[in-house]
């Protein structure tokens, strides 16, 4: 086999030499680096090439473990580990394991990404040592094959895998049994559960049950209509909602504060849990639905104002009518693919005190701060 022949369909041996984002691991066999599922690093396997384009990598999986990590586990989803079920891509290393690899992802991508050089620990949300790291995932969203199988996605394709359990949802979730049932004529199911009861569903994106959850964070109750965002982790609102607040430590409530793709209001409604009612903030989100949401669970702030608009274009507005946020807090929570050159350069530009970065992918919060 040479580096110019299409390897695709072939099996190779091959040493595992370290983890890459996405839930996959990286090794190389003539020159060229290869793409590894369900293994580590250490590790030597046997793997299938199912993804060869050409070019200076291809996709592989594994299909026979020769030398097995000490961190190796039985897998917590055996669907997942037969049939490549998506969702639980580390669900065969020990917890303590995957949070040493997640903190090498997010090191090596402020490295690489952002010229950052520092060490990261990545430490578990309060609990999760006490489950294993299962039964935490409040939302879920599975797929419906033409005999009306509902189940995840096989990892890297739209192939449906039929499930027997669904371990990293919330008991609540797997209560309901739609992973057991069958849906005919139905092409996708999610389904979102809150803190305080209540169950979303949406059959093929129309809207079934309680048309709004309610969650808590902080001692606040937060309305989230059909189709609004909420952390899917149980715990993490409250983690990161507590990690804002002490991250903005020195706020002034008089300023000209800002929270940024601010969604339902959760980071504001947390900062007004310290820094009063009083409390001068604006959010800023595109979802007209979210917005409507943190108007009303921020209420009874008096000086909070929640405008629905895209981030980059309400700051250029602002930038236009002379906004000045000198003194002030910002705090900026984007989607997964980042907040983008141009949303960083009119915050710098406009000069706050303070920017407070809640980020969920450590590619893109790399190249923000590298921006």
């Amino acid at each position: 086999m040479t580096k110019t022949e299409n390897w695709q369909g072939t099996e190779i041996e091959l040493d595992i030499e370290k983890v890459a984002h996405g839930g996959i691991f990286v090794a190389r066999h003539q020159s060229r680096v290869v793409f590894v599922s369900h293994t580590a690093p250490g590790e030597k396997v046997r793997a299938r090439i199912f993804e060869d384009k050409g070019g200076s990598f291809c996709r592989a999986e594994t299909v026979e473990v020769l030398d097995a990590s000490g961190s190796r586990v039985p897998h917590i989803w055996k669907e997942a580990d037969k049939l490549g079920a998506g969702g639980a891509e580390f669900g065969h290393l020990k917890l303590e394991y995957q949070r040493k690899l997640k903190s090498e992802v997010l090191i090596e991508s402020l490295s690489r990404m952002g010229g950052i050089e520092r060490e990261v620990l990545v430490e578990p949300v309060p609990g999760d040592e006490l489950t294993n790291g299962l039964g935490y995932r409040t939302r879920i969203q599975l797929h419906v094959s033409e005999e009306g199988v509902a189940g995840p996605y096989k990892e890297r394709t739209h192939e449906v895998v039929p499930v027997k359990s669904l371990p990293l949802a919330v008991a609540e979730i797997n209560e309901l049994g739609i992973h057991l049932k069958n849906w005919q004529d139905v092409k996708r199911i999610e389904i979102a559960t809150a803190s305080t009861g209540g169950v979303q569903w949406f059959i093929d994106k129309k809207v079934k049950g309680d048309k709004k959850l309610v969650e808590r964070a902080l001692g606040r109750s937060f309305r989230i209509s059909s189709g609004g965002f909420w952390q899917v982790h149980r715990g993490a609102a409250e983690l990161l909602a507590q990690e804002v607040i002490q991250m903005a430590d020195g706020l002034d409530p008089a300023a000209n504060n800002l929270d940024l793709y601010g969604g339902v209001g959760l980071f504001s409604g947390a900062l007004a849990t310290k820094f009063g009612k009083s409390l001068n903030i604006t959010t800023v989100e595109s979802s007209k639905v979210a917005t409507a949401d943190a108007g009303a669970n921020l209420v009874d702030l008096a000086k909070h104002k929640a405008v629905s608009a895209p981030v980059e274009g309400f700051l250029k507005a602002q930038i236009k009518q002379g906004l000045v946020l000198e003194g002030a807090t910002v705090v900026l929570d984007p989607p997964r693919a980042g907040a983008g050159k141009a949303v960083i350069d009119q915050l710098l530009f406009m000069r706050p005190a303070k920017i407070v970065y809640v980020a969920c992918d450590p590619v893109s919060l790399a190249r923000d701060l590298k921006s």
